[in-house]
C-alpha cells in the first residue's frame, strides 16, 4: 500500500527540536498581483528597441524613445496592480496618492504611437495606433481607485496616525519574510505565514476603529520590530549550522507572538463591544427621558 513519505528532513517533517504543535494551513493565501499579463507587457519595449536599430538616425532615435516609454508603463502597471491589490485588501484605505495605471496606459500610448511613427507611419496613423493601445490596456488592465474606502466618519488626523502605524507594521512583516528565505526552510516560512494572518488581523481591527491605536501601537511597533530582528538572526543561524534547538526556539517565539496578537485583538473587539453596550444604554435612556418607550 502506497504511504506518504516523511521524515526528519521532508518538508513537513519534525524535527527533534521542533516543539510546536501542527496548525491549519492559512485561511488567506495571497496571489502575486502582478502576474504574467503585466510582466509580457516589457516584450514590446524589447521589440521595438530592436526593431528601431534597423531605422535611420531618425527612426532610431525616435524608437528608442518610444520604447523607454513603453518601458516606463510596464514598471508603472506593475507598481499600480500592487498598490490595488492592497486597497482592496483593506476595508478601510485611502486611494492611492499616483494613479500608476492610468499613467501606465499614457506610456503604452504613446509608446505605441512612437513605435509607428519610426517606422515610417504617419501623424495620423500614430495617433490612432496610441490611441488604440491606451484604450485596449485600460480595458485590460482597469484604472486606479479614486476614491477612498470606509472612511466615511473617521478623522483624518487618526487615520493618518493608523496609516504610518500600519505601513510600519507591514514593513516589519516584509522583512521578516525576506529573511526567512534565506534560512531555506519551508516549514518556517509557512508558519510564518500564520503569524502575518494573525498580524493582519489585528492591523484590520485599527484600521476599522483608529480609537484602538493606542492600544495595538506597541504590538504593531515595538514587538512586530523585534520579532524582524529575531527573525533576522535566526536566518543567519539556520543557513550556516542547521541549528536545531535555533529552530525550536524560534518556533516557540513564533508560538508565543500569536498568541499575544490574537489575545489583544479578541480584547479589542470585546472592549467595542462593550463600548456599542454602554452607547446604546445611555440612548435608551435618553428616549426614556424623552417619552420615547421602546419595546
Amino acid at each position: 500500500m502506497a504511504k506518504r513519505f516523511g521524515g526528519k528532513y521532508s518538508p513537513s517533517g519534525s524535527t527533534s527540536g521542533d516543539t510546536s504543535e501542527p496548525r491549519a494551513p492559512s485561511a488567506t493565501a495571497q496571489v502575486d498581483p502582478v502576474g504574467a499579463r503585466a510582466n509580457l507587457m516589457f516584450l514590446p519595449a524589447i521589440i521595438l528597441l530592436f526593431a528601431a536599430l534597423m531605422q535611420g538616425a531618425l527612426g532610431l532615435a525616435v524608437g528608442l524613445i518610444g520604447a523607454g516609454a513603453l518601458a516606463l508603463g510596464a514598471w508603472l502597471l506593475r507598481g499600480g496592480l500592487i498598490a490595488q491589490a492592497a486597497f482592496e485588501a483593506r476595508k478601510v484605505a485611502r486611494r492611492p496618492a499616483l494613479p500608476r495605471k492610468c499613467f501606465a496606459a499614457g506610456c503604452a500610448g504613446i509608446g505605441t504611437g512612437l513605435g509607428a511613427l519610426s517606422h515610417d507611419g504617419g501623424t495620423l496613423a500614430a495617433v490612432l495606433f496610441g490611441a488604440a493601445a491606451g484604450g485596449l490596456h485600460i480595458a485590460a488592465f482597469g484604472i486606479d481607485p479614486f476614491k477612498n474606502k470606509g472612511m466615511e466618519g473617521i478623522d483624518s488626523f487618526q487615520q493618518d496616525r493608523v496609516a504610518r502605524v500600519v505601513d510600519e507594521a507591514e514593513t516589519h512583516l516584509s522583512a521578516m519574510r525576506d529573511a526567512l528565505k534565506r534560512a531555506g526552510d519551508r516549514q518556517i516560512s509557512a508558519r510564518m505565514e500564520q503569524f502575518q494572518d494573525v498580524v493582519r488581523d489585528l492591523i484590520r481591527t485599527v484600521e476599522e476603529d483608529p480609537r484602538d491605536l493606542t492600544a495595538a501601537r506597541k504590538y504593531l511597533g515595538v514587538y512586530l520590530l523585534g520579532a524582524r530582528d529575531a527573525s533576522v538572526k535566526f536566518a543567519d543561524i539556520h543557513a550556516r549550522t542547521q541549528d536545531a534547538q535555533a529552530r525550536a526556539d524560534y518556533l516557540s517565539l513564533l508560538d508565543d507572538l500569536e498568541q499575544n496578537f490574537s489575545e489583544r485583538t479578541k480584547k479589542l473587539l470585546l472592549d467595542d463591544h462593550s463600548d456599542l453596550t454602554v452607547e446604546i444604554e445611555v440612548l435608551r435612556d435618553r428616549l426614556q427621558r424623552e417619552g420615547v418607550r421602546l419595546k
